[in-house]
C-alpha cells in the first residue's frame, strides 16, 4: 500500500511508462481518470518523482481581488497625505473609486505605512453627549517649533468641540493679555456664540493653582482678567485636571495635525509670513473631513446646525 500520495501516483505511472501495461487498459483498471494519469505521466517525464508531489489547489488569483492600479493610488495619496484608511476612503470616493477602509487598511498595512505603537492601547467606551456648536470650545497654546529672527512665537488654537470647527492666531508670547486678545477676537469671528470655554491650568488662562495661596485675602481670592472677561460675557470657563491634557483631547489633538501637515511641510522666514500662512491653513483645515463628525468637514456641520 501507498503510504502517501504520491507513492500512490508512482504505483500507477511507473508501469505505463515502461510499457508494461497500455495507457487505455490502465484506465479499466485505475480509480482515476485517463486524463490525470495522462497528466501525471507528463508531469513524471518532465520532472520526474519530484513531479508527482501535490500542489496547492489555492487559486492564484481572485476575481475580486482590488485591481493594482487601485492599490497604487491608494499607497501614492497614503504616502503623500499620512490620512488614515477612513480618510483615504473619502478622498477615494471623490475621485469615483468605491473602496471599503477595512481594504484600505490591509493594503497599507501589507506596505508597512502604518503607525507603530510601541504599547497596546486600552479602549475605554465613552458616553458622546451630543453638544451644539459654541457649547464647549477647547483653547491651547502650542509652542511654533524653532525661531524667526532669533524670535519665538506661540500659537492660540480653539476648537469647537460639536463642529470641528478650529480657530488659529500667532502671538510673540503666552501672556494673559495675549490670551485675552485671543478670546476676544474669537468672540467676533466665530459663527456660533460661545457659551463656555474650556482650558489647562496654565498662567497664561488662570491663577488657581499660583495666585490663589498667594492671595491677601484666601477667601476672596482676586480673579484672574480671563475669568472676570467670561464673567462679563456670560461664558463658563472651565479648567482640567492638574496633568490630565486628555481632557482638552480635541485641541491636543489638533496640534498633531498642526505640526505633520503644516509645520513639518511648509517654511517661513519671518513672522508675518508665519502670520499669513496660519490663516490660510486655518480655512483649509475647516474644509477637511473629520472622522469624529462622520466624515465631512467642519464648515459643511455648522451649515447642517
Amino acid at each position: 500500500m501507498a503510504n502517501n500520495i504520491k507513492e500512490e501516483r508512482l504505483r500507477w505511472i511507473l508501469p505505463i511508462h515502461k510499457k508494461e501495461v497500455k495507457l487505455k487498459d490502465a484506465t479499466k483498471l485505475c480509480p482515476y481518470s485517463k486524463r490525470s494519469l495522462e497528466r501525471w505521466l507528463r508531469a513524471y517525464r518532465k520532472h520526474g518523482a519530484r513531479g508527482l508531489e501535490p500542489k496547492s489547489t489555492q487559486p492564484r488569483s481572485n476575481p475580486r481581488e482590488t485591481p493594482i492600479r487601485i492599490k497604487e493610488r491608494v499607497l501614492e495619496l497614503r504616502r503623500e497625505t499620512n490620512l488614515c484608511a477612513l480618510k483615504l476612503h473619502w478622498k477615494l470616493e471623490k475621485e469615483g473609486v468605491r473602496l471599503h477602509p477595512r481594504t484600505i487598511g490591509k493594503i497599507i498595512k501589507k506596505e508597512g505605512l502604518v503607525r507603530k505603537y510601541r504599547v497596546k492601547r486600552i479602549k475605554y467606551q465613552y458616553i458622546k453627549a451630543r453638544l451644539e456648536p459654541g457649547e464647549s470650545v477647547e483653547i491651547d497654546i502650542k509652542y511654533v517649533p524653532g525661531r524667526l529672527n532669533k524670535k519665538r512665537y506661540y500659537q492660540f488654537n480653539a476648537i469647537d468641540c460639536a463642529s470641528r470647527w478650529r480657530y488659529l492666531r500667532i502671538y510673540p508670547d503666552f501672556s494673559n493679555y495675549s490670551a485675552m486678545l485671543f478670546v476676544k477676537k474669537l468672540l467676533k469671528v466665530a459663527p456660533f456664540q460661545i457659551q463656555a470655554i474650556k482650558t489647562d491650568n496654565g498662567s497664561s488662562f488662570t491663577n488657581r493653582h499660583t495666585g490663589y495661596l498667594k492671595s491677601s485675602d484666601p477667601q476672596n481670592p482676586r480673579l484672574y482678567p480671563l475669568d472676570v472677561f467670561c464673567n462679563e460675557n456670560g461664558i463658563s470657563h472651565f479648567l482640567i485636571d492638574p496633568g490630565k491634557p486628555q481632557q482638552n483631547g480635541k485641541v491636543e489633538r489638533s496640534h498633531r495635525s498642526d505640526q505633520e501637515r503644516f509645520y513639518d511641510r511648509i517654511k517661513f522666514t519671518t513672522g508675518e509670513d508665519l502670520k499669513l500662512k496660519i490663516r490660510l491653513w486655518n480655512m483649509y483645515y475647516n474644509d477637511l473631513e473629520h472622522c469624529g463628525i462622520g466624515g465631512i468637514t467642519p464648515n459643511q456641520m455648522l451649515n447642517f446646525n
